[in-house]
């Protein structure tokens, strides 16, 4: 009997396999005639969901490899124009080079209320750096509709008040230093009259032409927030404080709380008006990397600290 012998019946299945093999590899052959596109096809389609879930898109010159769609630390191609963060829509936002996500952050806080009420609080964006903030900010006009309705009102009130008043209301004001014997306002200053900043309160304050009980508060909680006033040039750094009220006011023998920016820690910086998160994390990392500052001029190299930002601090800090 040979080695590789068969058996009749045996046979008839081999055959009948082979067969059916043969018309399963042409039915195959005959719908579908390019086998390695529809798996390339269905490769792409597996991962196309992948990438668009991760914010990931293929490479073009290498399939399957997938980038970043934006880079975060990418420099963008900024192209500023005069907008209001507060009415601007999404395709005036977009035009200005944000990312898609930015635009999506400004309009949700804005729905839910947000207002920016200076070109300053739109440097709060996430993401946006303070390269690209400085580009936009000469460009940022906040409407006079989004201030304070306060500030419409006039604090000198020159009619009297409706609620009943008596006789005896009446002389314990007059005789209210500083006050006018109608009771209603403080006596203002004549031309040539001044009032040292640094010493006066809000009662003293009032009594300046142009300033009443709003501008007196803001003038003592700046100067607080400041450790004192070296300039009366500091009084512009106020919204819309009335330039010509500097002509009352003088600074005599400034003596400001001075910071230590060898010791205070980032958040005790930040607190300053004159230093923000930026610079402040700017003056920490410059003392972990070269040890104590000995002078401001140090940091002149960095681009958070500018002349004019050095210059304004230095009367501000000790070492």
């Amino acid at each position: 009997m040979p080695f590789f012998y068969i058996h009749r019946s045996d046979r008839r299945i081999v055959l009948t396999l082979l067969c059916l093999g043969i018309v399963v590899a042409a039915l195959l052959w005959l719908t579908d005639d390019n086998p390695s596109s529809h798996t390339s096809s269905l490769t792409s389609q597996a991962t196309t969901p992948v990438a668009s879930a991760s914010g990931l898109t293929p490479h073009a010159d290498s399939p399957g490899h997938l980038v970043p769609r934006t880079s975060y630390l990418a420099p963008r191609d900024l192209t500023p124009h005069p907008f209001d963060p507060n009415t601007a829509d999404s395709a005036e936002l977009m035009s200005l080079g944000l990312q898609r996500w930015q635009v999506h952050n400004i309009l949700k806080y804005r729905r839910a209320g947000g207002i920016y009420r200076r070109p300053q609080d739109f440097a709060r964006l996430y993401g946006l750096t303070v390269g690209e903030y400085r580009r936009l900010e000469p460009y940022i006009r906040i409407s006079d509709d989004y201030r304070p309705a306060s500030t419409l009102v006039s604090h000198d009130r020159t009619s009297a008040p409706s609620y009943p008043r008596t006789p005896e209301s009446y002389t314990s004001q007059a005789t209210t230093p500083g006050a006018s014997t109608s009771g209603l306002a403080p006596h203002k200053l004549a031309p040539g009259e001044t009032i040292v900043l640094n010493a006066a309160d809000t009662t003293e304050l009032r009594r300046v032409p142009g300033i009443g009980t709003y501008f007196a508060k803001q003038i003592v909680n700046y100067g607080r927030r400041l450790g004192g006033y070296v300039s009366v040039d500091q009084l512009d750094e106020i919204t819309d404080f009335p330039s010509s009220a500097k002509a009352y006011l003088v600074v005599s023998h400034p003596q400001p709380h001075r910071l230590n920016i060898n010791t205070l820690s980032l958040d005790e910086l930040r607190r300053h008006p004159y230093i923000n998160y930026y610079p402040a994390r700017a003056i920490v990392e410059y003392r972990r990397l070269h040890g104590a500052i000995t002078s401001l001029q140090q940091l002149a190299t960095l681009r958070d600290f500018p002349p004019e930002a050095i210059s304004r601090l230095e009367p501000y800090v000790v070492y």
